[in-house]
């Protein structure tokens, strides 16, 4: 078939739209967002609404022993790997309904598209769908990912327990996704994630597409400080040893950190629980979270070892003890060239603007490239608006991505 014709060839956008607005009511949200945590009774209802899309399209079903869900279009050449699209269809509360469910849903179309233009490729492509990806509800995030690709041992993925103890082995039986499958690293020719950019250089740029060549380090760390509770009115100031003190200094300090380190580093300070979390009482403890990122591991390691020594200092302070925990540590994750530059052509024939561009978030494309040939696609975040309900990517730009990836799986699967 001449080039001509697969420069014609498109996804169906109101197929594509019918499809977001669907799963969108799983989990909805008064506000128009999406709470579907993962493994709740809204995350199997949502896997087995995309389940059922994908037996439509005859795509073959698996599932591993992590809950990841594949679904595989033969290729015409017995033995190749397979080119996977995948995301995920988990989301943080309140969140928006466009994060991770837009990959999964583009990569659905682009099969889709496939099978309507009657396309036969040399190399199966595999819709992937991973599960526990926002770390919203078990830690640390993109788990199943991290399993498969031999980074996270598949017992301490299972025994992560959410915030009632509930361990992630038992809701995976419970929903019905603790499948049979050995959750590990698969040959592939390459992996394909479209997401939203969750920041606002796409739009700020008047560009419909991001071409991502890598992602920034990441780390995370828990803090638990243990101070005395006492009552509020007849203890005097100066005997106090109030953790939430401390912990307010760290959380200022953490800021203060990314200004001093400069560059891109950012510093968040995302949970706090305190311990009574009464009026009239003392903070005898405060469990908190901190969340780190630049592009470079170099200036993440002198931030954390920052982050050391100003928990030490503030805890001395008030005299409290404290217990600090570096749990999960990803590293700037660099994409491979050759599918870099698929993403980019499939994006110039589209007609789409676009740019090339680094991911500030993590995703499961971090891991992914740890097993083999990786890139991603970025449509633009309105307002640079993420994790929210007002988040919203317009229609038009999220065909010019659907079509990217369209594409780019296209070229590196091959027509027969």
């Amino acid at each position: 078939m001449a080039e001509t014709d697969v420069l014609a060839w498109r996804i169906d956008r109101g197929r594509l739209e019918r499809s977001i607005e669907e799963l969108g009511r799983i989990g909805a949200t008064p506000r128009g967002g999406l709470t579907r945590l993962a493994l709740t009774d809204e995350d199997r209802r949502g896997r087995d609404q995309m389940v059922a899309w994908m037996r439509e399209a005859g795509l073959r079903i698996t599932v591993d022993r992590m809950g990841n869900i594949f679904g595989e279009r033969a290729g015409s050449v017995p033995g190749l790997p397979p080119v996977m699209m995948g995301s995920h269809v988990d989301s943080v509360p309140t969140g928006g309904r466009y994060d991770g469910q837009l990959g999964v849903l583009c990569g659905l179309e682009a099969i889709r598209a496939l099978n309507e233009h009657a396309v036969r490729t040399r190399h199966p492509v595999t819709l992937v769908i991973f599960t526990n990806e926002e770390g919203a509800r078990f830690q640390p995030a993109m788990i199943a990912s991290g399993v498969m690709a031999g980074k996270i041992a598949l017992e301490d993925a299972y025994n992560a327990r959410d915030r009632d103890g509930i361990r992630l082995v038992d809701e995976l039986e419970r929903i019905g996704y603790l499948g049979p499958e050995p959750c590990v690293a698969r040959p592939m020719r390459a992996y394909l994630e479209l997401h939203i950019e969750q920041g606002p250089f796409l739009e700020e740029e008047g560009l419909s597409v991001g071409v991502v060549e890598g992602i920034v380090a990441i780390a995370w760390s828990r803090l638990t400080i243990t101070g005395v509770q006492d009552h509020a009115g007849p203890t005097p100031m100066r005997i106090r040893h109030d953790a939430l003190v401390a912990a307010a200094e760290v959380v200022a300090g953490a800021r203060r950190i990314a200004t001093e380190i400069g560059g891109d580093l950012v510093t968040t300070v995302g949970t706090l629980a305190v311990t009574p979390n009464i009026v009239n009482a003392i903070p005898g403890r405060v469990a908190m979270s901190i969340d780190m990122r630049d592009p470079r591991d170099a200036a993440l390691d002198r931030a954390r070892d920052m982050l050391d020594e100003l928990v030490r200092a503030a805890c001395a302070r008030e005299g409290v003890t404290y217990e600090l925990e570096h749990y999960w540590r990803v590293p700037c994750t660099a994409f491979t060239p050759d599918v870099i530059a698929a993403v980019e052509r499939a994006a110039r024939a589209t007609g789409a603007r676009f740019h090339r561009i680094r991911s500030g978030a993590g995703h499961d494309a971090q891991y992914m490239a740890a097993i083999g040939p990786t890139g991603m696609i970025f449509v633009p975040s309105h307002e640079g608006r993420s994790h929210c309900e007002e988040e919203f990517t317009a229609i038009e730009d999220i065909e010019d991505g659907a079509n990217t990836l369209f594409l780019a799986a296209l070229d590196l699967a091959e027509r027969a």
